[in-house]
């Protein structure tokens, strides 16, 4: 259809809807005449509009058997329909790091699915049937677990390191060590479940304690576990000798927070040649030091170096720390007068756990609260200590140690978006199988955020998974030949977004 300017006898143009589908000119519809320029173009316009809604009318009045015979050849030529995002971006990640060199398909499954759908290993056996067409048995994947223990586990940590050195030039010269608890959802304890200090609350449940090693930006590159009744401060030497010994490195600095500070862990870090920047805990300082740095007057976010034999002893003052110190003292103490006036206290509350060390005995009973002792703590308010054996300026040794938020934002992620914990495994082999494809999840994960900041997009890893959980593949048989066509289901701008920057279709034909 289309419009037809017609002048008439009697000098007057009519717009007129002509109609030629059937070969022959058809006039549908007179839309109006007039002899005035912008009249006549103001009816072409209307019978422009027109036209679309007769060609709805057309195609509404189209026989229903045909309509039905369409869809139904469009869906027989459906071949497969599956969820392919997370492959498309996670699995070229997985690719890129050198994951795939690990030839089990099914250690790419238990990854990927690891950072879609980090469930149990029955629920991840459905998962990939219903979403990837995937078909393998539960046993199956506890009898791939028992091979990747035995024979697997170096060379995914080995691979993980050689794509981390790739992106700082092969050379390391600082690493972060922290640890964490992971719980069981069991009762019952064995040699390495074991209940302990729960950083998660959970204390009556058996855990085990992992020691993580990553570089600067947080990349995983060396773990170990422990018997959940570990103390942290002995897990810091064997992770970090392990590393140590795999990396061949003769100048390695560990990084670590103040809960790792033992003198026995010094002087083994020292007798290793290894240089450290370790948080101190300057109120358990000899009295002679502490007067030293009591007496420092220093204003927000000043540096100055207290001397100590061996060691340097550099310490900060931060205002915002300062108010949250003060605050976090008066909360514990309007805790602890709550506690007092309820009778909650006894004799058992008198330690120095905590905001327990303002309590004291007056006579026999009596359990009051130490005021002067509280007063006497806003002294330390802001102040941060750091002990140190490098040759590294002051302000640069309190810059690497604030890096070691990086391990906690990787504790974060493994917790959380990867869900290592609770572990359901009983066995020990599949406990660190488990926790090894947790590692190599964690390391796409990163490599993920990674490239998302090289390519100055606006997304977080987590954004951008989510997106990937809403991409599809459709699999369209031709009925004109043997070939098979693939094309991703992308209906909203943030899925092609995604798909053009990392350039995810090239390969679909």
């Amino acid at each position: 259809m289309f419009v037809r300017k017609k002048p008439n006898k009697s000098g007057l143009i009519s717009i007129q809807i002509i109609d030629k589908s059937s070969g022959k000119y058809v006039v549908l519809e007179t839309v109006g005449s007039s002899d005035d320029p912008q009249e006549i173009e103001h009816l072409v316009k209307k019978g422009k509009q027109r036209i679309v809604k007769l060609a709805g009318q057309v195609s509404m009045s189209f026989d229903r058997d045909k309509e039905l015979e369409f869809v139904d050849a469009f869906m027989n030529s459906l071949d497969t329909f599956y969820l392919v995002g997370p492959e498309l971006l996670l699995g070229k990640l997985f690719d890129e790091i050198g994951f795939n060199t690990i030839e089990e398909e099914l250690f790419r499954h238990l990854v990927i699915t690891r950072l879609i759908y980090p469930v149990s290993k029955l629920r991840t056996v459905d998962y990939l049937f219903k979403y990837k067409g995937v078909e393998i048995s539960v046993y199956s994947v506890y009898r791939y677990l028992d091979k990747l223990h035995k024979e697997q586990m170096e060379q995914i940590k080995e691979i993980s390191l050689k794509h981390t050195l790739s992106l700082y030039d092969n050379a390391l010269s600082v690493v972060f060590y922290d640890v964490t608890t992971l719980y069981f959802e069991a009762s019952k304890e064995d040699e390495l479940r074991i209940t302990g200090f729960s950083k998660d609350g959970k204390h009556q449940n058996p855990q085990i304690v992992l020691g993580l090693l990553v570089s600067d930006g947080g990349y995983p590159i060396d773990y170990h576990i422990f018997e959940g009744n570990k103390y942290e401060g002995d897990t810091l030497l064997p992770v970090v000798d392990h590393f140590s010994t795999k990396y061949r490195s003769q100048h390695l600095t560990v990084v670590a927070d103040s809960g790792l500070l033992s003198k026995r862990n010094i002087e083994l870090l020292t007798q290793k040649n290894y240089k450290y920047i370790l948080g101190a805990r300057i109120k358990n300082e000899p009295e002679s030091i502490k007067k030293q740095i009591l007496a420092l007057d220093l204003k927000d976010k000043e540096y100055a170096e207290v001397q100590k034999e061996q060691q340097r002893l550099i310490i900060n003052f931060k205002e915002q720390r300062a108010h949250k110190d003060a605050h976090n003292r008066k909360r514990g103490l309007e805790r602890l007068e709550k506690r007092l006036k309820s009778g909650k206290l006894n004799k058992t509350h008198i330690n120095n756990k905590g905001f327990n060390k303002y309590l004291k005995i007056e006579g026999k009973v009596d359990i009051l609260i130490d005021y002067q002792k509280f007063e006497d703590d806003a002294k330390w308010d802001g102040l941060k200590g750091f002990t140190t054996n490098t040759d590294l300026p002051s302000k640069q040794v309190i810059d690497q140690y604030r890096e070691l938020w990086t391990i906690e934002k990787t504790f974060r992620i493994a917790k959380s978006d990867l869900k290592i914990r609770p572990i359901y495994h009983r066995l020990r082999r599949r406990i660190e199988a488990h926790i090894c494809v947790s590692f190599a999840a964690c390391k796409v994960y990163k490599e993920l955020e990674r490239q998302l900041k090289t390519k100055e997009s606006s997304l977080s890893p987590e954004k951008a998974i989510d997106i990937l959980k809403t991409i599809y593949q459709v699999s369209i048989q031709s009925p004109y030949s043997s070939a098979k066509h693939n094309r991703l289901v992308l209906k909203n701008e943030e899925q092609k977004d995604l798909v053009n920057l990392f350039d995810l279709d090239r390969n679909l034909s």
